[in-house]
């Protein structure tokens, strides 16, 4: 991308330079460059395309042995063009897809579109950390240290249940604009999602894929993302089996300003923190229990509190300091200081101040020391710095040695600008929106009613929502709030599962949680191919 830039540069210096002669050649400026009375201004310069690269790819076969079988794949590392609404070329994405060797029916396998969020992240994250057939070595819940970095085959993979295609969004990754488009093109809810429809029928229309029993698997953003693909695809006739939704955000509405509803949201994942950092008294309790307990408390009493703001009687705000310090570890003094509410960084900051620690954004389990043990808000996030390293370098160590995948370009983990760039406004199906009967587009993303146009039109879409009880990017107590507010009727409530692991967002950076999502993955398939479409 620098070395096109500068290819561009350089050609308007030239383009300049020829308009320049050409105007010394016929005795003076050009009448666009004149002063005075006559003077226009000069046309603007047609936008020049970036050059539409040729879809191409490295394939190399391998081997993997899950549960003592060894599993033939192959592995394609390259880019497909997609085109606009005008069929002109606008994106190039770049994707690794693993595929099972010896299929001769490619109707008898599934396949899975896997991507991050961000907005603005590459997919690397998935591909080397979850479900794909390596994986890089980590220290989680600790920092890992300065390389080599070890990836290892990944006995947790799904390679045995489905292809795995995992999808760079455009900006990210080797993904980028090209002919006239610009990331602008790309930088939006919708137009996010218009490319990964685009995508997604582009690669089932060159593999052969169209009959294939088809899954999304999005994490964090990449879950909004699928929320609004799956009713995209489903209009365009492209019948999914199920979505499983990692670590979920579905509705940007939630920190509307004078709502209660994120301290409400929040309040489980820090009683579940709480309760792993043994800064409460939990002996003898069962953790699903009590955060049975703590929701119960959230909804109810909690919530109920809130709503009287600055009226609710003190007498009722000592009561509900007590319990919400016996829920989080937190002093009562400083839950009343917060005015009863306590704000994800405040937490962060505040749980082990005493220790002169601060915790993970992403994953509370990670802790790292600020620069002092003062003041309100984390000074970094323990839980992106402790991991990012490893990943970059053994990523680009496994694209180059075992994939022989090789680009002029920069590999963006996250694309520069685009999540400050990004347009959240989103336009929902008829009825899916806040308020229902939205035709204008939405401010800010909520997509949980297109996830329910889509279960409403196919009856049969399954939807596995994961969770990690220590996630403080996406509290999974939201995430039950939204899927639960579907308005979907009772034989398509059961279509929706829920599983949860002592983990932050990243499930897979612990491994015996890894372990078991791959049971509860594996059970999912089964049960969301079984039967007739």
């Amino acid at each position: 991308m620098q070395s096109y830039l500068a290819w561009r540069r350089s050609g308007s210096g030239l383009l300049f330079g020829l308009l320049f002669i050409a105007a010394m050649d016929y005795g003076g400026p050009p009448v666009w460059a004149q002063r005075g009375p006559g003077a226009q201004t000069p046309p603007a310069p047609a936008a020049e395309a970036i050059p539409i690269p040729a879809e191409s790819s490295s394939v190399t076969e391998h081997e993997l042995t899950l549960d003592g079988k060894p599993l033939h794949y192959t592995a394609t590392a390259g880019n497909l063009v997609i085109d606009d609404d005008e069929d002109k070329p606008y994106g190039s994405i770049f994707y690794v897809a693993y595929t099972l060797a010896g299929v001769t029916d490619p109707r008898t396998r599934a396949v899975t579109f896997l991507y991050n969020g961000g907005p603005g992240s590459a997919s690397m994250w998935l591909h080397m950390g979850s479900v794909g057939p390596v994986r890089v070595v980590t220290a989680s819940p600790e920092a890992t240290g300065p390389g080599p970095y070890q990836t290892v085959p990944n006995q947790y993979s799904l390679l045995d249940k489905t292809d795995l295609v995992f999808v760079d969004a455009p900006g990210t990754g080797f993904s980028r604009p090209v002919g006239k488009a610009t990331i602008r093109n790309f930088a939006g809810t919708d137009q996010d999602v218009q490319a990964f429809r685009k995508f997604i029928e582009r690669y089932a229309s060159v593999n052969r894929r169209w009959n294939s029993p088809k899954f999304l698997f999005g994490e964090s953003y990449g879950t909004t993302r699928s929320a609004a693909l799956a009713d995209a695809l489903e209009d365009d006739g492209v019948a999914l089996n199920g979505v499983v939704l990692m670590s979920t955000i579905l509705n940007y509405y939630t920190r509307a300003p004078g709502s209660d509803a994120v301290y409400i949201g929040y309040l489980p994942s820090f009683a579940a923190i709480a309760w792993h950092f043994e800064k409460i008294q939990h002996q003898g309790k069962d953790l699903t229990a009590f955060l049975n307990e703590v929701r119960a408390f959230a909804r109810g009493p909690y919530a109920e509190a809130l709503a009287q703001g600055h009226n609710l009687p003190q007498a009722q705000v000592d009561s509900i300091a007590a319990r919400l310090a016996g829920y989080t570890g937190l002093s009562q003094q400083f839950i009343k200081e917060a005015n009863l509410r306590i704000s994800m960084t405040r937490f962060r900051k505040e749980l082990l101040r005493d220790q002169r620690e601060i915790l993970g954004r992403y994953d509370a389990r990670f802790e790292g020391t600020d620069i002092d043990a003062a003041g309100e808000d984390p000074g970094y996030d323990p839980s992106g710095t402790g991991i990012t390293g490893a990943f970059v370098a053994a990523f680009h160590d496994y694209l180059d040695r075992e994939l022989k995948y090789s680009s002029k370009e920069t590999y963006y983990p996250r694309g520069p600008g685009i999540n400050q760039a990004w347009d959240h406004s989103h336009r929902p199906p008829a009825a899916g929106g806040p308020g229902q009967g939205q035709a204008q587009p939405l401010r800010e993303a909520y997509v949980a009613g297109d996830l329910a146009d889509a279960m409403r039109k196919d009856p049969r879409l399954k939807v596995f929502s994961v969770n990690g009880l220590f996630d403080l990017a996406t509290p999974f107590f939201i995430t039950e709030f939204d899927l639960s507010h579907m308005e979907l009727e009772p034989k398509l409530r059961q279509n929706i599962e829920f599983a949860y692991y002592p983990s932050g967002h990243m499930i897979y950076l612990n491994v015996d949680a890894l372990k078991q999502l791959k049971t509860d993955l594996a059970a999912f398939y089964t049960r969301a191919t079984a039967g007739d479409r």
